[in-house]
């Protein structure tokens, strides 16, 4: 025995270990802001249609707005495409009035005419404006889901309003 540690065995100390492994807290610690994550990340993950939803919706109003307020300012029809599935750039000719096109990315389609018939838009639909402010008029429904949206256009006024619908 050397005087070193016969001196250690005397006053009951023991050479020192290596430590192996987390304490108690450390682990709480990282359990903790791991879960501090999750309630920031998770609601994100399954909000994702919805946001793309509503951008969708934001979109199909703006561009309804633009053709509007174009129709108005140049004196003559402007109008909207509606695609209810994407197209490839090639696949659609636009018509002539055509100032700007909508198309769908997993949302259903409606358009619901002035007198009041539902139908199922399967592949595209148009919406003209007309420099006087009317226009074709309509309630476009857009579906994903069991969110439903109406964008409601006036016939007489070419008004564009949206809101949620109701069945």
């Amino acid at each position: 025995m050397t005087p070193i540690s016969a001196f250690r065995a005397y006053q009951g100390l023991t050479p020192a270990k290596s430590s192996a492994g987390f304490t108690l807290l450390e682990i709480i610690l990282v359990l903790t802001i791991i879960g501090m994550a999750a309630i920031l990340v998770v609601p994100n993950i399954g909000n994702l249609d919805a946001r793309t939803f509503s951008t969708q919706i934001r979109h199909a109003n703006t561009l309804l707005n633009f053709a509007r307020r174009t129709a108005v300012v140049q004196g003559q029809p402007a109008s909207i495409e509606f695609y209810a599935e994407s197209q490839e750039e090639n696949e659609s000719v636009p018509s002539r009035t055509a100032v700007g096109k909508w198309q769908s990315y997993g949302a259903e389609l409606f358009f619901i005419d002035s007198t009041e018939r539902e139908k199922v838009v399967e592949e595209k639909i148009e919406i003209t404006f007309f420099p006087e402010g009317g226009s074709t008029g309509g309630t476009l429904i857009m579906a994903l889901d069991e969110r439903r949206e109406a964008i409601e256009i006036d016939p007489f006024t070419g008004r564009v309003s949206t809101g949620i619908e109701n069945e």
